[in-house]
């Protein structure tokens, strides 16, 4: 298993002060419930967000209190019974970073068939691909996501369940240990303005801003991810599709024994200082400000955009990314 090394992660970040990792590390281990946090993590969190030690103490909590809390997206990381679910959906690390130096992660239908589905599956084995790319590789300057949705149809959205929508969406916004620039949702149907209806009060602005829909041509999304970034199945000079989808899966099979263990690194609210912490609390605690949030969304045909991360972001009917 390869795993980089926090030498050259210091090296890297010139912002990075080995101080600040200490003053991290000190906080952590005088928190019971939390597991114990390598060097390597911490950097992550702080890096993530971008150096300030009291956001990362907040995120470090988000990250394993969602992870106690949600064992059907964050245990269980059986490799030889995810194996049946990475063959329904393509997961790819693209070899070239965006301009900006963002990584890229694709995601991508392979059997459209709904019935073999599952969605809490696709999202574990997708939590699993960020963990080993981060681990192998180091801190990005961001994470861009890349959703082809070519061929689904409202059979496979009826099948999502909107409770671990919102689990993965305060997941995204809370938790996560990388800098999520942009999530970009190609050759998506008009189901996806109902979703959008579903989700809306639970989406802080900052998501909202990194939400991208390309519905009438996925030519949009060079705009944010050039075609040269892209596998040789968009025309793009990276390998094919099945050639980099062979490959995370090798990649993850080197984890085997990572993932097992990651069943312990998740927190004990029996030993939290204070009020135990439920799924109650964290969906609550994670909800945007206002009694029409901080979501920028307008009326029901989706969002109106704003500026953010990434540029302009929103859905104005189905007519895709504008602005």
């Amino acid at each position: 298993m390869k795993v980089i090394s926090v030498e050259s992660e210091y090296e890297k970040n010139k912002e990075l002060r080995k101080e600040d990792v200490a003053v991290l590390k000190e906080w952590a281990e005088k928190e019971p419930h939390l597991p114990p946090i390598s060097e390597l993590h911490l950097i992550f969190f702080l890096h993530s967000c971008y150096y300030s030690i009291e956001m990362a103490k907040t995120t470090i909590d988000s990250y394993f209190t969602y992870r106690a809390h949600c064992p059907e997206l964050f245990q269980n990381r059986d490799l030889s019974e995810l194996k049946k679910h990475f063959e329904i959906c393509h997961f790819l690390h693209l070899p070239q970073k965006t301009p900006n130096g963002d990584q890229i992660l694709m995601f991508k239908f392979k059997d459209l068939d709904p019935n073999k589905f599952s969605f809490n599956d696709q999202m574990k084995i997708f939590d699993m691909c960020i963990v080993q790319w981060m681990m192998q590789h180091g801190t990005a300057e961001g994470f861009v996501i890349v959703c082809d949705y070519e061929g689904v149809t409202l059979s496979h959205i009826l099948k999502l369940n909107v409770m671990t929508i919102k689990k993965i969406l305060f997941y995204l916004q809370d938790a996560l240990f990388v800098r999520l620039k942009s999530i970009h949702f190609c050759n998506v149907g008009a189901y996806m303005d109902v979703l959008m209806n579903l989700v809306k009060p639970f989406l802080k602005k900052e998501l909202v801003n990194s939400l991208h829909f390309h519905t009438e041509s996925i030519k949009s999304l060079y705009k944010f991810v050039p075609l040269d970034c892209l596998p040789s199945d968009y025309g793009g000079l990276q390998p094919s599709v099945a050639a980099l989808h062979d490959t995370i899966w090798e990649m993850l099979l080197e984890y085997t024994d990572y993932f097992a263990k990651e069943n312990l690194y998740i927190a004990d609210e029996s030993k939290r200082v204070g009020k135990a912490t439920n799924l109650s609390d964290i969906l609550q605690s994670s909800l945007p400000p206002g009694p029409e949030g901080a979501s920028g969304y307008s009326g029901v045909s989706g969002f109106s955009g704003t500026p953010g991360n990434g540029g302009y972001s929103g859905i104005s009917g189905t007519s895709g990314v504008s602005g």
